[in-house]
């Protein structure tokens, strides 16, 4: 289950970019993107964010 960004709640703090251990979190256009094949589900990014915008959801 990799996790997924709620692009409305996400602030671009980029919290979550620091604490991917696997660097598999970038910011396109201010909000968080997760790359869903290389995520490893760690759940760190969710966390982090302060926004409560990344959850771990079922592909």
């Amino acid at each position: 289950m990799p996790a997924k960004v709620d692009e409305a709640k996400c602030a671009g703090c980029e919290d979550c970019v620091d604490a991917c251990p696997t660097e598999v979190i970038s910011m396109v256009e201010g909000k968080a993107v997760v790359n869903s094949d290389e995520c490893i589900d760690c759940e760190a990014c969710v966390d982090a964010c302060p926004e409560e915008a990344i959850s771990m959801v079922d592909e």
